[in-house]
């Protein structure tokens, strides 16, 4: 074990955070989950969800057999919903070709569907107690700023530099404790902004600290002005003031979660009423516009509430692909953030 291993675990052994959920009763399934939870999101938000989850389904047999929508519902507001079909994916697969035991490689593991290498590792590094690197984006910022690594780490030569430093550091023995070392010294001390230097076990070494510019490092992704696009989403209440959903498609923006009808901006909502559902509203109206802010453009959503009349041949498009949703008593979908914000606002607004 070097020197910088051996400095990491010291500090561990004191300061390390040893009672996070997914830090007791560790099993591959419990590390896994948490893995997919933390990225790109913070510990304070993915604790309520990772209890949530394992809650529900305790095992990856439970998850496997659950229906998407429970698992999109419960993942409503974590974002990034990619994660959340990988998983419910991932989760049959272990099923379905390993028995329910997830694999013991790094090889096998980077195959389930939404896994990485980091990922891989952690897996086999914290359940296994198996040598193996992680670079999430906290041990991404320790090593970059320790060896002065300039650049972004989502350049290809900036991660594979990054990559073997990871491979260089992980020791063959306490590799649980040391992965789990790394990503809390990211995310407790060597932080975006105001890193504590003073309190940092491997400080004498670090090459950015020497330089005197810590928070310089890892490099910045470059910037885009990213683009905004419109829609119109649907606010149709029925006569039992129900609203209508309809499921998304599994790919794409919200892939699979049940949202608002949306139409172009410069259709006429009544008018899309009539030819698709065989009615037209009795009262309309407009809120303020809405912006939800996606990683690669901003979405304006233009709300528009119609109130349909008593109609008994009111019709839907797609019987499959939409429900009259109860907000009284609503049952387990997966709702888009905006949608649920808008959602909140009739009982005020209606």
């Amino acid at each position: 074990m070097d020197k910088f291993a051996n400095a990491v675990l010291d500090w561990f052994d004191e300061h390390g955070r040893k009672n996070l959920p997914w830090q007791k009763k560790i099993n591959p399934y419990r590390v896994w989950l948490s893995e997919i939870m933390l990225q790109q999101t913070q510990v304070s938000t993915v604790i309520p969800y990772f209890e949530a989850f394992t809650e529900k389904f305790p095992t990856v047999e439970h998850l496997a057999a659950a229906p998407i929508d429970e698992v999109l519902h419960l993942w409503s507001g974590l974002g990034y919903y990619a994660r959340a079909r990988n998983l419910h994916k991932a989760a049959q697969t272990v099923v379905n070709e390993f028995n329910g035991k997830f694999p013991k490689t790094v090889e096998q593991l980077s195959e389930l569907p939404g896994v990485g290498r980091s990922t891989a590792g952690a897996i086999t590094s914290i359940a296994w107690k198996q040598p193996a690197p992680i670079l999430d984006g906290n041990v991404k910022r320790v090593l970059a700023r320790h060896y002065a690594i300039a650049g972004w780490p989502g350049k290809s030569d900036v991660l594979k530099q990054l990559w073997s430093y990871a491979e260089k550091h992980t020791p063959n023995t306490r590799t649980h404790h040391y992965s789990q070392a790394m990503m809390d010294l990211g995310a407790t001390l060597c932080t975006r902004s105001k890193p504590a230097c003073p309190l940092c076990p491997v400080q004498k070494t670090c090459v950015a600290y020497k330089q005197g510019n810590p928070a310089d490092y890892p490099g910045k992704k470059p910037k885009k002005r990213l683009p905004v696009k419109s829609t119109q989403m649907l606010l149709l209440t029925n006569h039992d003031g129900e609203i209508l959903l309809e499921q998304r498609p599994p790919q794409g923006i919200w892939g699979g979660l049940w949202s608002l009808p949306e139409i172009p901006v410069d259709e006429d909502a009544k008018q899309w009423c009539k030819q698709h559902l065989g009615t037209t509203p009795r009262k309309a109206g407009q809120w303020d516009t809405l912006r939800h802010t996606f990683s690669h453009y901003h979405l304006d959503i233009q709300p528009v509430l119609l109130q349909l009349p008593k109609n008994k041949g009111l019709r839907a498009m797609d019987a499959d692909r939409q429900v009259w949703y109860n907000l009284q008593d609503p049952d387990s979908r997966g709702l888009p953030a905006p949608v649920s914000k808008l959602l909140a606002l009739l009982p005020d607004k209606g």
